[in-house]
């Protein structure tokens, strides 16, 4: 029926408005087909349930589309005679409302396009919502779609963009006004507003940076005893101070008020895709015969559209795998003593600029050796090589292409396309995916991937001469040590901290730069929390928080495992910032696990010091770092090592006097030192071979990977003429 063309902007508005509130009443229908639920609990679903529906009927009706009206009245009357029970509801009720809501959907999108005169009679559909319903199709395996027959843009999951030009941005009016009122945005110019903010906020920081230095000088004049000759300079200066501050202030409400209308247009909470899951995962369980429940943990979390859009995809996947694969029936599951429904959960976590997703489920986990003969028969690798594969390498072996455990092809699975894909998506998001599981206990996915969408509180604190970063978010509180609070024991020590015993960290030792030690009393202690694991880290100064905008490492150094990015300081410097998730880690089964070639790197750079470090450990190196020749000496008195890769250009002791020292020492007279310049001339060369370095290698050439090929002919070199 065609609708009147004075109304049609309204229609596109009321399309809008009937997905939010079709997406509430889907979840208020899946809750309450659950078990457990209270009488009270029950009757405000119900309530609840009752007004979205006379909403939507009387919205359609004002707008004369009485086919959606008529389908909204069929649906209270289903609804009606279970309003006065207290129990849950039963299954092929709730399928009968939802087939009903996904025909008032896409017959609302129909209208919304204009293509309403072109809608058959309902009246067949309107028969079947008042029959038993029939057991869900394929298609309704996929949020939003009971009717295949409907193009895949109409019944994809409505608060999802489905636009196939991922550049355009979805239009900005609120819901109910005309498409045409607002203005629609390209990425790119989004991306540029995006970066003058960020130029902004760097301005902002060097107005506090000049504040405190006004400050300074006045407080420098104060002490000169020339407070008669100062007075008239020290009142300008003071009042210049003032005024700075105001406008510094000024400038960071004005910058976070951009920041935030950015993010509102540009993000959308995370639960914008993660709730059509819900809908998916019960109806893919009715299909297979088996019971599961998604719990949905950080829903709230905003992040970029078009990243949203892109991870639907192997969210659907992963949550589809977890069903067919890794739930169990529910006899099988009664007889193992787990709950006849299988239990799914999604995390989204936020820390600085990562994200953690965590996909998991309770199921029969991942069978190692199904895996390695699947694998065989598919090719993907020989007996041999599958016989030599560890356990983590085997089941990476299910993100393969082509990869499948079952001989048959069904309607979910059997065609070898799926984790590949998963792991495609994420790499291209500049993340990673990672697999853990127990057998006959589930299986857990995490994604990691990058976000660069604004500003992110950062803790800034000191171990020895660095400073480095941690987001906020990881910091739950900062405790100062005292020895009633401490358990030390003879490997590490345990800090008592809200009736837990928490490990004690020593930041300085984990990032290489002394020994571990237990901490003194009154060294600030931070607790850290990551994925669930809690450690208290000991650092030896707290310099205070920052909002900075946290930028992914070069790609050289982005799988490095302790950093998650860096940031800029007022004064330019760079900031490297800590991933709490490699804090938190178990730092004994790290060192039990280390190999027996060990390098030292020494550069008064942190920057360059990580990404050497990132590049020897990725060769099966372990690292130790010094800052610089005299810190160096000491480690080369301490420990012993294969191999020092040193800076030529160092204050105090450059790289040249150091070999010289480490020559002089009959211990180190022949260890392999190769020295690194950002100076790449034949002259610094020739200088510091000359000085009897084994080797020599520009900044440039250490970023583009010669470092570690570089660092094994030294050896082998060495080696032959010992």
């Amino acid at each position: 029926m065609p609708v009147d063309p004075m109304l049609q902007p309204l229609v596109a508005g009321f399309a809008v408005e009937a997905q939010e509130v079709i997406q509430k009443v889907t979840m208020d229908l899946l809750e309450l087909e659950r078990e457990g639920l209270e009488n009270d609990a029950l009757a405000k679903i119900y309530t609840r349930l009752g007004r979205h529906l006379h909403t939507l009927k009387g919205s359609a009706s004002s707008l004369g589309l009485q086919d959606l009206g008529d389908i909204a009245h069929k649906l209270e009357d289903a609804l009606a005679p279970l309003k006065a029970h207290t129990q849950k509801m039963p299954r092929p009720v709730v399928d009968v409302l939802l087939h009903g809501l996904d025909l008032f959907m896409l017959r609302a999108q129909a209208h919304a396009d204009g293509r309403g005169d072109h809608l058959p009679d309902p009246a067949a559909a309107l028969a079947q919502l008042v029959a038993a319903a029939p057991p869900p199709e394929e298609s309704a395996v996929l949020p939003g779609g009971a009717f295949a027959q409907v193009p895949p843009t109409v019944a994809s999951p409505p608060p999802v963009s489905t636009s196939a030009a991922p550049e355009v941005l979805p239009s900005l009016e609120p819901a109910g006004e005309s498409s045409d009122a607002g203005w629609r945005v390209s990425a790119n110019q989004v991306t540029s507003l995006m970066r003058e903010v960020e130029r902004l906020r760097e301005v902002r920081l060097r107005v506090e940076e000049r504040s405190r230095e006004l400050e300074r000088v006045s407080t420098l004049l104060a002490k000169q005893g020339l407070l008669a000759e100062t007075a008239e300079a020290r009142t300008l200066l003071s009042g210049t101070g003032r005024s700075l501050r105001t406008d510094g202030e000024e400038t960071s409400d004005v910058v976070d008020a951009l920041e935030e209308g950015l993010k509102a247009i540009t993000t959308r909470p995370t639960r914008t895709i993660l709730d059509p899951l819900q809908r998916m995962v019960r109806d893919l369980s009715r299909q297979l015969g088996k019971e599961a429940r998604l719990s949905v943990v950080g829903a709230e979390v905003s992040l970029d559209r078009r990243l949203l859009e892109k991870l639907q995809g192997a969210l659907v996947h992963i949550l589809r795998n977890a069903v067919d694969h890794g739930l169990e029936m529910p006899t099988e599951r009664e007889k193992a003593g787990k709950h006849h429904e299988g239990a799914l959960t999604l995390r989204v976590e936020q820390q600085g600029n990562l994200l953690y997703l965590e996909a998991s489920d309770d199921g029969r986990g991942i069978d190692l050796n199904q895996v390695r003969k699947a694998a065989e028969k598919r090719g993907l690798v020989t007996a041999e090589e599958a016989a030599r594969l560890n356990d983590n390498q085997v089941r990476d072996l299910i993100f393969s292409a082509g990869f499948s455990t079952r001989s048959d092809v069904t309607d979910t699975s059997g065609r070898g396309v799926g984790l590949d894909a998963v792991r495609a998506t994420v790499e291209s998001l500049q993340g990673r995916i990672e697999v853990s599981s127990t057998r006959g206990q589930g299986t857990r996915f995490v994604l990691t991937l990058p976000v660069d969408l604004g500003s992110s509180p950062v803790l800034m604190v000191r171990a020895l001469e660095q400073f480095v970063g941690l987001p906020m978010l990881a910091v739950e509180s900062t405790q100062l040590a005292r020895p009633d609070m401490l358990r030390v024991g003879k490997r590490r020590a345990h800090l008592e901290y809200q009736g837990q015993l928490l490990p004690v960290v020593d930041l300085g030792a984990r990032l290489g730069l002394r020994a571990s030690s237990p901490p003194a009393e009154g060294q600030p202690l931070l607790i850290v929390q990551s994925g669930g694991k809690r450690v208290a880290l000991g650092v030896d100064a707290v310099v205070g928080d920052r909002d900075l905008v946290i930028r992914p490492l070069p790609s050289e150094v982005r799988d490095v495992a302790s950093w998650q990015g860096a940031a800029t300081l007022s004064r330019g410097e760079l900031l490297l910032i800590l991933r709490p998730d490699w804090v938190v880690t178990d730092t004994e089964k790290v060192t039990v696990s280390a190999v027996s070639r060990r390098a030292l790197v020494v550069d008064d750079s942190l920057t360059a010091r990580a990404l050497h470090r990132a590049m020897l450990e990725a060769g099966g190196f372990q690292v130790h770092l010094a800052a610089s020749g005299a810190r160096a000496l000491e480690r080369l008195q301490a420990d012993t090592y294969d191999v020092v890769i040193c800076d030529l250009d160092m204050e105090e002791m450059d790289g040249i006097e150091l070999i010289a020292r480490v020559r002089e020492r009959k211990d180190t007279r022949t260890l392999p030192v190769i020295l690194v310049s950002a100076h790449d001339s034949a002259v610094a060369r020739e200088r510091g071979l000359s000085s009897g370095a084994d080797g020599f290698l520009s900044k440039r050439e250490c970023a583009a990977g010669r470092l570690l090929a570089e660092v094994l002919d030294v050896m082998s070199r060495r080696g032959s003429r010992a």
